[in-house]
């Protein structure tokens, strides 16, 4: 089990699973970081996990790396500010920057709503690959209220969206619709990375 430490491009995410596969062990030559981006609710974690898992790499929730304040403000009700959200986007960069370092593959979780954030936790390094869940608010807002023990409570869905600054064409990301089973999500980002 892995351990926890051009243009967008639009994929479909019926990918064939033994071709990812088969093109994931070709292309993953040098370490790769692969950063899954999206709204509360869009299945960072379930893909992510997945995606590590698949991979054999790193996998580190951006969530657990949290302030226990900023736990207790989403906890609450309260969207976070850019203030509030700094230190666990200096956190999240750290975790990349010493995969880098050491020569790791990993997948990180973050919602990373604003281009900004992702400036911060991404900057220049060419291993990181963004993945970017992409979802309607219908779709995410069942989602959300059919699951349990999760911080982010249905109320702050809103205030994501209106965060939200979908990646622009220059970002290079790889935009995944989330209508469709994890795994075939999994296999589509896979294909995907390693087609990179």
């Amino acid at each position: 089990m892995p351990t926890s430490t051009g243009p967008g491009m639009s994929v479909d995410a019926k990918a064939d699973g033994a071709s990812s596969r088969a093109g994931a062990s070709d292309a993953f030559m040098r370490p790769t970081i692969v950063v899954v981006m999206g709204v509360s609710g869009s299945g960072k974690t379930t893909v992510a996990a997945m995606l590590a898992g698949r991979l054999h790499w790193q996998f580190e929730e951006g969530d657990n790396l949290h302030s226990a304040a900023n736990i207790a403000k989403m906890s609450a009700g309260i969207p976070l500010n850019d203030e509030d959200r700094r230190p666990w986007l200096a956190a999240i960069a750290a975790v990349i920057r010493q995969w880098s370092l050491e020569g790791r593959s990993g997948v990180v979780t973050c919602s990373a709503l604003k281009r900004a954030y992702r400036r911060i936790i991404i900057g220049d390094d060419p291993a990181v690959r963004l993945v970017y869940l992409k979802g309607s608010r219908d779709l995410i807002l069942r989602r959300m209220a059919a699951r349990q023990g999760h911080f982010m409570p249905v109320a702050l869905l809103d205030s994501q969206f209106a965060a939200l600054e979908e990646p622009a064409p220059e970002e290079h990301a790889i935009v995944v619709p989330v209508d469709r089973t994890p795994a075939e999500i999994v296999a589509a980002i896979a294909e995907a990375v390693a087609s990179r």
